[in-house]
């Protein structure tokens, strides 16, 4: 094991970190200057003598993953990433928090910026999505990597705070992190005694580093994190060398290093001020009328550094080279996958017509599994221990476990989460992160609203996570309203950049992965059935991708009935109960309302026609609806615990009881002519 040395130039580009810090804080006069000031000397080292990280090769794929759990100190990100010659100008630290600026109050991955893996800010995220960057790290080396040919085989380095490590959602990950046995994964804590409300002595004193070996990490504890450069790099060599557990190396910090009020919560989160900038200023060695100042000195420093990188991307390459020549295929195969090119599974997709069985959605979607999973390597996902449920396991699946345990293999790719929604939702945007992975998670909807925070995060990162969600409504009856999601599309559906999709049999589920597959910088959602649905006529995977589209028409519709999943062939037999009474219905399935809402306004007009009510209904809150319904038919009250055909009775959710609601839509508009939703004047 090596050691670390530091000299000058460490320490000083330690105190311009701090510097710069509370000079950003200041002129935005917005933010948190405190994290960044007492995390200087940990992420130097990180950045120094550890990470490999190419500012000239910034998406290469075996580089060091670098996650700031604690966002909010995001000045320190940016920073160093400016230091290290990342896009992130001078002139952008001086825009932090501005409109439009690359350097937001909180770190955003995929906005314009290199270097920021994961999106943070919300805090426990940044921990559980570095779990899925370092889960990434051992499948794709597990799958790639040959004797000779170490390809893939980098860290994922992480700064997190106490804040973090008191949201579940830490727990969650970080739990599933020890049994996995994750030893590319160290995380240094800035143990720095300090929330907003004050000391952590109100409100957290528990034994975080016992709660850690519990979860199976290895540990470590630093008394001095504000000078002690060589401990750090020393604690840091020994986690290196720790290969079958991740860890967690306790750094004791003093936030607001250098401030007047140096380990005070008052330095979290506003700007110090001016005059004590001009304290931190002279205790440092930094003129005091100066502010935005790096020394060429520190430049030239970390010039070196990234030389160092660059030579670690060209010997990697030069491997490369080599593995190509080696093995062709696989070579051929990790470029692909680099590159995003996805694999056209439309051909291969099972296709049915109105002759086959009704088969519940949950069970055409693991016929879609089982036809494309051997197609699309990159696509890994499992089941919040829910698998039996979902049926998210293809029969081809192989278990992703740590070979140790005989349960599986790294190259595995289907993953037992455990009961651990939110914790799940926060790793899939890290396996996508990382590159080269198609991830996917499960359980039932109504418990999406668990892991909203991360799923909220997959489409503000603009990640392609694919939520595959059962037991969509009311239908899967007796377990109840506990269970039976009302409000749950509705939340959904308000995100945006967030695709969900509600199929209504087995060829909309089908075109349901194909969309979800196919969008690359948007997440998706499908919401499918306990409960079996009929094969309709007209239906076809194709369709989906226009998100809504006629199903079934009529000559000279009096109303158009609009509905999604298992209401769709309701409204087909609404349609026929209307059509005995002489009304003329047209039905429209919509699988998918953010496609149709993107599609131009001849085609909207095409399916919703000026002058003919629409009546939607749905299983669900009625809330979105009126963007395109002039009655929509839903659930405004939880659900009830009975048999799903008992229960849809009770609601009204029956042919006949619908056919009388659409008679007085058709009544009440026969006066008045209905407004044209499609138009509207912005």
């Amino acid at each position: 094991m090596t050691h670390a040395t530091f000299s000058d130039i460490d320490r000083k580009s330690v105190n311009t970190v701090r510097v710069l810090a509370a000079d950003v804080v200041q002129k935005a006069n917005s933010g948190h200057p405190g994290a960044p000031m007492g995390c200087a000397p940990m992420s130097h080292v990180l950045f120094s003598k550890f990470i490999k990280n190419s500012a000239a090769h910034p998406k290469w794929i075996n580089r060091d993953r670098f996650v700031l759990s604690n966002g909010h100190g995001c000045a320190l990100l940016y920073i160093l990433l400016h230091l290290n010659h990342f896009n992130v100008s001078m002139d952008d630290l001086k825009s932090f928090r501005q409109l439009n600026s690359k350097t937001p109050g909180h770190p955003e991955a995929n906005h314009g910026v290199d270097g920021i893996e994961v999106t943070t800010g919300p805090l426990g995220q940044g921990i559980s999505s570095a779990v899925g960057l370092a889960m990434a790290q051992a499948h794709l080396g597990a799958h790639f990597n040959k004797p000779g040919f170490d390809l893939i085989n980098n860290h994922t380095y992480v700064i997190v705070g106490d804040g973090c490590l008191q949201e579940g959602v830490a727990s969650e990950a970080c739990s599933l992190a020890g049994h996995l046995q994750l030893g590319n994964l160290i995380v240094l804590y800035d143990d720095n005694h300090i929330t907003i409300d004050g000391d952590t002595d109100v409100s957290f004193t528990e034994d975080v580093l016992k709660r850690f070996e519990a979860y199976g990490w290895h540990t470590q504890t630093l008394g001095d994190g504000d000078h002690d450069l060589e401990s750090i790099a020393h604690a840091v060599e020994v986690a290196k060398s720790v290969t079958d557990k991740p860890s967690i190396i306790k750094i004791r910090t003093t936030i607001g290093f250098g401030s007047k009020s140096q380990g005070e919560e008052k330095v979290h989160g506003a700007p110090l001020g001016a005059e004590d900038i001009k304290g931190v200023k002279a205790k440092f060695g930094f003129n005091e009328s100066e502010s935005f100042v790096v020394s060429q000195e520190v430049y030239d420093f970390w010039k070196s550094v990234q030389s160092g990188a660059d030579q670690e991307v060209a010997k990697w390459e030069a491997l490369f080279a080599s593995y190509r020549a080696a093995f062709p295929e696989l070579a051929s195969e990790l470029e692909r996958r680099i590159g995003g090119k996805w694999v056209d599974v439309s051909s291969i997709v099972p296709r049915y017509t109105p002759a086959d069985p009704a088969i519940a959605t949950r069970k055409l979607s693991e016929n879609v599994l089982n036809a494309i999973a051997e197609k699309i390597p990159e696509l890994v996902g499992g089941s919040a221990d829910l698998t039996g449920s979902n049926l998210t396991r293809w029969k081809t699946a192989v278990d992703y476990q740590p070979d140790s345990t005989k349960l599986g293999t790294y190259a595995g790719r289907y993953f037992r989460f455990g009961v651990r929604e939110h914790g799940m939702a926060a790793i899939l945007n890290g396996l996508h992160a990382y590159g080269a992975l198609i991830p996917f998670g499960a359980t039932f909807l109504n418990f999406i609203s668990y892991a909203l925070g991360a799923v909220r995060l997959s489409a503000l990162s603009k990640h392609q996570v694919i939520y595959i969600m059962t037991h969509d409504s009311i239908g899967l009856g007796e377990d109840g309203p506990t269970h039976q999601p009302i409000e749950t599309l509705a939340e959904l559906r308000a995100l945006p950049n967030l695709n969900v999709y509600r199929p209504a049999d087995g060829n909309e589920t089908a075109g349901s992965y194909l969309a979800a597959l196919s969008t690359t910088t948007t997440p998706s959602v499908l919401c499918l059935t306990r409960q079996n649905l009929p094969q309709l006529a007209g239906s076809s995977p194709e369709a989906v991708l226009k998100g809504g589209y006629v199903l079934q028409d009529a000559e000279n519709p009096s109303i158009i009935l609009a509905a999604t999943g298992s209401e769709v062939s309701l409204a087909v037999d609404t349609a026929k109960e209307l059509a005995n009474s002489g009304i003329h219905a047209r039905v429209v399935s919509m699988p998918c309302i953010e496609l149709f809402d993107a599609q131009d306004l001849e085609y909207k007009k095409s399916v919703f026609p000026e002058g003919v009510p629409v009546m939607s209904i749905e299983v669900m809150s009625t809330v979105g609806w009126h963007k395109y319904a002039h009655a929509p038919v839903g659930i405004e009250t939880f659900g009830k615990s009975a048999p799903a055909p008992q229960i849809y009775k009770y609601f009204g959710f029956i042919p006949d009881q619908l056919a009388e609601k659409a008679k007085k839509v058709v009544a009440f508009y026969k006066t008045q002519k209905p407004e044209w939703k499609v138009i509207s004047p912005f």
